[in-house]
């Protein structure tokens, strides 16, 4: 498949890397890397990149007309934003734990974690920035205190770092999967198992570069545990605990065994089938890590946003 990251130790790095596969050779490498990249960014934008020399094929640089052959290793350096492009903005932050090194914040459905070229403001890093004045500055300007992240239109629990001590604990953490990160969905059909254990590898769609799906080819290693909480007919409350961490892990997941998110606009069913969410129907429930500093257990909790609540008792009522 395409898009693919070669030993790229997180989500956060700026440095990624593909191999290309003979459906691609022939496409524009400007093309292909404004839909190979996570983030929403223009084309005008890689276009300057390239022209700046952050993409190369095979280690030389070259033009943004320039058409990719099959075997080549396209590689993109994302550069550093200036200081001033991201600004410290009032918004409001549900604080659910701070001290000198950490905090944990409740994030809301619609919110962004972090800004992206060309989209710098309005930002839950906006508001940290507001709010706290001295995080981390290992994931740079465009990510300072970001150790994790969680998709704009997924609710809960969200950790960030407050200086450099704290940041290389948390990602360390993360990586030896010992953070305990459980999430709560509600999702369509009937999960006939009560828990169960999805291992199945992720890596980028062939069919699209935004979106992901279960792959033997160029993936890694997902495993999502889930347990049934509630069962509504056509629709299950599941509680899902990630061992790994890859993007759109559960949500990929789910769909992969017959059972997508509910309002899911990627992976989910048309939203004319059954009930409506704006959003998936996802929350990040309970977060738990060893403080970076201390070394003690802490662990939190999120209720289900109003939302979720709500689509809940339409469907406890049918």
């Amino acid at each position: 498949m395409s898009g693919v990251q070669q030993e790229v130790s997180g989500d956060l790095d700026s440095r990624q890397e593909w191999v290309i596969e003979a459906t691609e050779a022939g496409e524009r490498i400007d093309k292909f890397l404004t839909e190979a990249l996570d983030e929403e960014v223009s084309r005008t934008q890689v276009q300057q990149w390239i022209k700046e020399g952050h993409a190369t094929i095979d280690g030389r640089v070259v033009k943004p007309n320039y058409k990719l052959n099959e075997g080549e290793t396209l590689a993109l350096i994302i550069p550093e934003p200036q200081e001033l492009e991201v600004a410290a903005e009032p918004i409001p932050l549900d604080v659910v734990y701070e001290d000198s090194d950490v905090i944990v914040i409740n994030k809301p459905r619609g919110l962004v974690v972090h800004p992206a070229p060309g989209h710098y403001s309005g930002t839950l890093v906006n508001g940290l920035m507001y709010h706290c004045q001295d995080l981390s500055g290992i994931n740079g300007v465009m990510r300072p205190g970001i150790v994790h992240r969680i998709d704009k239109d997924t609710s809960g629990l969200l950790m960030a770092a407050k200086n450099d001590l704290a940041h290389s604990g948390l990602a360390a953490q993360l990586k030896a999967h010992t953070v305990n990160r459980k999430y709560i969905a509600l999702v369509h059909g009937n999960v006939p198992h009560d828990n169960g254990t999805i291992d199945a590898p992720i890596g980028r769609d062939p069919k699209d570069r935004k979106l992901y799906t279960v792959t033997e080819k160029n993936s890694k290693r997902a495993v999502t545990h889930f347990l049934v909480l509630e069962r509504f007919g056509d629709y299950t409350l599941v509680e899902l605990k990630l061992e790994t961490g890859r993007t759109h892990q559960i949500r990929v997941h789910m769909k992969f065994i017959g059972h997508p998110l509910v309002g899911d606009p990627a992976y989910g069913l048309s939203k004319s089938r059954g009930v409506v969410m704006e959003g998936q129907a996802l929350h990040a429930a309970v977060l738990g890590f060893e403080h970076p500093r201390s070394g003690k257990w802490l662990e939190f909790e999120a209720p289900l946003p109003d939302d979720m609540l709500r689509l809940l008792d339409v469907l406890k009522t049918r």
